[in-house]
């Protein structure tokens, strides 16, 4: 993974075409990336980054930024109160809970 300004870059190879190439992936927007050494390819992602955050300032348009940390989940009711239960169980708050569950998910 890439990092800059906020922005994650995931990389893969193309054997093929003999070229690494990625995307931005924390963004609602198509921002890509490539090039043939991870030099090449760290500069390339920096200079997408600045080319997207620059088309979008001479278009006077807000960058879609990477994402804030809220998000709205959907469910059926009857796991929105088994969940709620659970985390009463360990006094801690439904969103307090939920973030430690999908973390440890994540990160496992």
């Amino acid at each position: 993974m890439l990092k800059y300004k906020g922005y994650i870059g995931q990389v893969e190879f193309d054997a093929e075409a003999n070229i690494i190439h990625g995307e931005v992936i924390n963004t609602r927007d198509v921002i890509t990336f490539q090039g043939e050494s991870v030099d090449e390819l760290r500069q390339a992602f920096e200079a997408s980054v600045e080319d997207y955050l620059a088309f979008c300032a001479e278009r006077g348009e807000d960058p879609d930024k990477p994402f804030s940390g809220q998000f709205l989940i959907r469910g059926k009711p009857d796991l929105h109160r088994d969940i709620f239960a659970a985390a009463a169980r360990e006094g801690k708050s439904l969103n307090a809970y939920v973030i430690e569950q999908l973390d440890r998910l994540v990160h496992a």
